[in-house]
């Protein structure tokens, strides 16, 4: 047998296409495995090391931004591309493989779980900047789920294009699955075509050096006291737009934040008539084998951890060094593990709608491995978000490492262990103090066997179909803009429960120094 595998750009598309090929060879050591891909990738050295044949095709990418050297770099492209298809045709007449395997793209959990309610996801259209992603997913499903599913080709930063497509499709609500870097952008969109608007995780921008957001960055970070980039405070002001049009924003509804909101006003209805402290949990006790990866988006990962922590305590934030406190809980079904204070953002969401509340932290996990890799990264400026200039070039540090680190959807596969996410919660209840454990459960190898993720990407996957369900079903049905906290906790619960992630609630745990 014969196989070709064109892989390439980056390790997480190149050692899953490594992984098949080692499978192919131990199911027949008599096989043929060839690569395509281009000379000056990752995936030449990788492959090479691997000791399969390599065949060169070359391929660059259209620039979007006009700019004399990008028309230089796109008439190379036009040119490549005109080669690289009599060159493709040659490989193929020359291999004659009895199986050809792209590796790219990654169907997203989200979609797959709004496809398993297909009784109110009727229809979805499945819209990206690489189309090629959606259509992929799109034929994964196919044959599995009542939805009717198309896909379309958009580039989420452009709002007139946005519009365009939304005024095609006429949906009931989008549900916005890009990096936050496009949260207004979408929002943008929405307002303008009258469409209600939810999405995982509030706004941050992709050039922190642009002056107009760097001197209101500047007067948030004198006035509120921390100095993350990414805050609520630019989809907030989106509020009485949104209440003016009748339309409903459902920000964040990923896990953390999104889920954590909703145990935390679960808990305020059911267990408590006052809450003084919350402290959010994230433990990720799974264990992928590389000695550095993220398990969510790298740039946006490196960024959240390397930054300064804070908390909310009296009525103010307190920012103290990144990484500088660290305690020891001992996780259900994980284990003892170190966690560090970082700042996130249901921390601001929640001081802001429950004004009782004494003191809210949060605490993530982390390996030292991690710690480790992660410090000399930052040390040698590899976390910059500003751009350098190389070989004629200007590259942005921390997404150059990002190309260089394996994707977080190919770590499902090799990735054993359980995540445990959760808040304490004290306070109050008919005089008497009381103190909760909420927390979720989740098997990476279950959620591998379910959907090919790992736990990371299914526990942020399936909240957002949730409150999508919520805002489409009316249950949560309030103009204007909100966090997952603002609403009836019950049916978000619920569905959490059949939907994969079943929650415990533990009275008197063990409570964080």
């Amino acid at each position: 047998m014969r196989v070709l595998i064109a892989a390439g750009g980056t390790a997480g598309h190149i050692n899953p296409a490594l992984a098949i090929a080692g499978a192919i060879k131990k199911a027949d050591p008599t096989a043929e495995i060839h690569f395509a891909g281009r000379k000056e990738g990752m995936e030449y050295r990788l492959v090479g090391q691997a000791g399969y044949p390599f065949h060169h095709i070359e391929i660059t990418g259209f620039q979007r931004k006009l700019s004399l050297n990008n028309i230089k770099r796109n008439i190379i492209t036009l040119w490549n591309l005109a080669l690289s298809g009599p060159k493709a045709k040659k490989m193929m007449k020359d291999i004659q493989p009895d199986l050809v395997i792209g590796c790219g793209g990654v169907a997203q959990v989200a979609i797959q779980k709004c496809c398993q309610n297909d009784g109110l996801f009727t229809e979805l259209v499945l819209a990206s900047r690489t189309k090629a992603k959606c259509d992929a997913l799109k034929e994964k499903l196919t044959g599995k789920t009542k939805t009717v599913i198309s896909t379309a080709e958009v580039d989420a930063d452009n709002v007139a294009a946005l519009c365009a497509l939304i005024r095609d499709v006429r949906p009931d609500a989008v549900l916005n699955l890009a990096l936050p870097y496009q949260d207004l952008s979408v929002m943008e969109a929405c307002l303008e075509c009258g469409v209600d608007y939810i999405d995982t995780a509030n706004y941050e921008p992709e050039n922190t050096d642009d002056p107009a957001w760097r001197e209101i960055y500047e007067k948030r970070c004198k006035e509120l006291g921390f100095s993350a980039y990414f805050d609520y405070s630019w989809q907030w002001a989106y509020d009485e737009r949104f209440r003016k049009a009748g339309l409903t924003g459902l920000l964040g509804t990923g896990f953390d934040p999104g889920v954590t909101s909703v145990f935390v006003a679960y808990a305020k209805k059911h267990y408590f008539d006052e809450i003084h402290t919350i402290d959010i949990l994230d433990c990720n006790g799974g264990d992928h084998g590389y000695p550095f990866a993220t398990n969510f988006n790298p740039e946006v990962n490196l960024r959240e951890v390397s930054a300064p922590g804070s908390y909310w305590e009296d009525g103010h934030w307190i920012e103290i060094p990144a990484m500088s406190i660290h305690r020891e809980y001992d996780f259900p079904q994980v284990g003892r593990k170190d966690m560090y204070l970082l700042h996130h953002e249901e921390i601001e969401a929640l001081a802001r709608n429950l004004p009782e509340v004494k003191r809210i932290r949060f605490f993530m996990t982390f390996g030292q491995s991690y710690l480790t890799h992660m410090k000399c990264l930052e040390n040698v400026g590899m976390l910059s978000t500003t751009p350098v200039e190389f070989n004629g070039q200007q590259i942005v540090p921390i997404q150059f490492l990002k190309t260089l680190l394996p994707d977080p959807a190919s770590l499902g596969p090799r990735t054993v262990g359980k995540t445990n996410i959760g808040c304490i919660i004290t306070g109050v209840k008919d005089g008497k103090e009381k103190t909760i454990y909420i927390y979720n459960v989740c098997d990476h190898q279950e959620c591998y066997k379910e959907l090919g993720c790992q736990a990371v990407a299914y526990t942020t996957g399936v909240p957002a179909m949730i409150g999508a369900a919520m805002v489409l079903s009316g249950q949560w049905n309030r103009k204007g803009v909100y966090t997952t906290d603002e609403f009836d906790p019950d049916p978000y619960m619920q569905m959490l429960n059949e939907y994969g992630l079943p929650w415990v609630v533990e009275e008197n745990p063990e409570t964080v120094a």
